[in-house]
């Protein structure tokens, strides 16, 4: 199995139950981060190879691409530490 494959079935299996307690919910935006960080880790490394093989367009793309996930991330990161941090308290 592919990286990509097993990443989508990471995520399907995120979609198949939406976190019902303040427990859950870390846990899910835990699983979350994991999954946007692999994300962006593929996204750069089709990045590295369109620039070479693609057009400078297609290059252009992929990267913007690796940058907005790369963004979903840090954002997911914020999120679940911000909520893991008001529940500590």
């Amino acid at each position: 199995m592919s990286e990509l494959d097993e990443l989508l079935l990471e995520v399907s299996r995120l979609s198949d139950v939406a976190p019902s307690t303040p427990s859950e919910l870390v846990a899910h935006l835990a699983r979350l981060k994991k999954v946007a960080a692999r994300w962006a880790d593929l996204l750069l490394s089709v990045a590295e190879v369109s620039s070479s093989l693609g057009e400078a367009r297609t290059a252009a793309a992929v990267e913007i691409a690796f940058q907005r996930a790369e963004q979903s991330f840090v954002e997911l990161e914020i999120a679940h530490s911000t909520y893991q941090s008001r529940r500590s308290r």
